[in-house]
This record gives C-alpha cells, structure tokens and sequence, in this order.
C-alpha cells in the first residue's frame, strides 16, 4: 500500500489535533513542544485519550464468535475524549520520561553488580571460563540452532569477540599489550552489556545459576534468568528512549511463588499486571535489597509513581502501568 499522509507543517499539526477535539490552552508552547519533541513521539501518548467504539466481538477465521465470550476489542477513534488536552499529553511524556530515567538508574547497579556475580562465580572454575563449553548446560553449548549450525556459545563469544575487539578502554588495552588474549573473565565482565551477561547467565549449568540467584532470594536460578531477559528488555526501551509506562510487555518473567517472594501473589493469576512495566520496576526493586540496601532509590521511584500526572477526568492511573492496589503498602 502506497503511504498516502502528507507533510505537515507545525501550525497544520496543531491544528489538525484541535480538529479532533484536543484541548490547546497555550498555543505558542504547543508549537514548541511539536518542534522540539516531534508530532509522532507525542502521538504515543495522547493516543490514549483517543476516544474508543463499542467493544466489538472478534470471530475466528471462518466467521464464528469464538468459544470465550470475553474476546473482545475496541476501535481507537480519530476523536479525542471530551477533557482531554496538549498539556495532559505532556506530563505524561514528562512521566514517563522521569520513569526512564530512575529505571536507568537502578539497572546500571544491577548490571554491574551482576558481572561481578557471574565472573566471580565462573572464575572460580576457570579463568577463561567462558570459552569452555564444559562449563555451561548442553542446550547452550552443544545443541545447534537458528538453522546456521552454530550453538548458543558459538553465537554469544562471536559477540563477545566484537565487544573486546571495539573497545577503546584503557584496562583492555593493557591487559591485551601485558597478557594477551583471551582475557581472564573478571576483565572481559567489564566490556559485557546487560544482554550478553543475561544470555550468558541463561547458559549456565544450574548449579551455577542457582547459586548466584540464591543471593537474591530466588532458589530456582530459571526463573532468574527470565529475570534477567526481562530488565534486559527494559533496559532496551529506556536506551531508545521509548514509550514505557504503558507498553505491553510480551517476553514476560517467570514468578517464583508467592511463599518464597511473598510481594509476587497479586501478580500471579493477573495477566494485565503481568504484562506491564511495574512488574519489572518491582523486581528491579526487590534486586536493588541486595545490590544496594541503603539505596534512596526506592524512595525517589515511589515518589515519582505517586506523582502520576492527574488524569482521573480521563480514566488513567497507574493502573495503566499495571501497579496492584495497594503497591504503596508493600513497597
């Protein structure tokens, strides 16, 4: 299909948006933010002030209502809902940039705290460690996959090779002029990011993993590792600087049960808190008692979440982000 929207001018933007029904109380400071943000970035937010049909019942492929009466949907309107203005749009773009930003900062502690966990828990065995694939479980090390007839391991040092080849730090420098190559794990952790340290974790054998995990109340080290994916995917969003407090998480963790990590029970039979960004906000937290317990992070993100921007007018609360009633309580 051929793309049929045309260019359109700042003052045209605006305009169009007022057409719709959303409320512009300072005009000249709309304008601004539409240059300085960008009309499509803003679109992600306001989109939710749009008004909405009828639920519609979905059919199947040949027609029919489906067996579960529940499936339904309903259709984003061009309209806006009555109440909803610019300026709502921008707070929550402020929020949701803030939330990116406290989100930044608990994941640099934890990733960092993280390559000390598995370099030193793998060093032990081996300074070179990961380059044995004895030392890891055969579903990583052996079994070939992606249809290219390479393992997880080929695929993971291939990328572990790029990262020590492109470095300009100083330590790799060094230690490639005094030593040579391979570099011992507990050197080559520093050049890792969050997601060659999360697959690297996911490869090793259990008895390792649980051990690591352990340290944060978590017994079964496979439910970690789906813990570890998931920051790694919310590391990534708050990277590319996109949309988090309302975004559908797909790739959703495992929870260990609830007479383990009592603060997972509102989450387990609840697919709407599952599948939002609180839940990984909340399992940052419960990592940070460990990496750092005199941390004021806590406090600063649960000030900013109940500082959500008051939009009640449009029936939007944290919620939305998939906080549990009562999260204030148990945080």
């Amino acid at each position: 299909m051929a793309y049929s929207k045309p260019w359109q001018s700042y003052e045209e933007q605006l305009d169009l948006l007022v057409a719709r029904g959303l409320a512009v109380t300072d005009r000249p400071k709309a304008l601004e933010y539409l240059e300085r943000i960008g009309y499509y970035r803003l679109s992600g937010y306001w989109f939710t002030f749009r008004a909405r049909s009828g639920a519609l019942t979905l059919l199947d492929e040949q027609g029919r209502k489906p067996a579960r009466p529940n499936k339904v949907e309903t259709i984003a309107l061009d309209d806006f809902q009555p109440g909803a203005t610019f300026e709502n749009a921008v707070k929550l773009y402020v929020f949701d940039k803030q939330l990116r930003l406290l989100a930044t900062d608990a994941l640099e502690r934890i990733e960092i705290a993280l390559r000390v966990d598995i370099s030193h828990t793998l060093g032990k065995l081996d300074r070179f460690a990961y380059l044995d694939r004895e030392l890891f479980h055969d579903s990583f090390s052996r079994d070939l996959n992606n249809g290219r007839g390479l393992t997880q391991h080929h695929e993971w040092l291939s990328k572990h090779a790029r990262l020590i080849n492109d470095s300009k730090e100083e330590f790799v420098r060094h230690n490639k002029t005094k030593y040579g190559l391979p570099l011992a794990i507990w050197v080559a952790c520093e050049v890792w990011d969050f997601g060659t340290l999360s697959r690297l974790y996911a490869g090793m054998r259990e008895e390792e993993q649980d051990a690591i995990s352990a340290k944060y109340g978590i017994h079964n080290g496979r439910i970690f590792a789906t813990w570890l994916r998931s920051l790694n995917y919310l590391r990534n969003v708050c990277a590319h600087h996109s949309r988090l407090w309302n975004r559908n998480i797909i790739d959703q963790p495992r929870l260990p049960p609830a007479t383990e990590v009592t603060w997972v029970e509102p989450f387990e039979d609840n697919n709407h808190l599952r599948a939002r960004c609180f839940l990984l906000i909340r399992i940052a937290r419960h990592l940070l008692r460990v990496v750092n317990p005199n941390s004021s992070w806590p406090d600063r993100i649960k000030e900013h979440l109940q500082d959500f921007p008051d939009l009640e007018h449009l029936d939007m609360n944290l919620a939305g982000m998939g906080a549990p009633d009562g999260w204030e309580a148990e945080w």
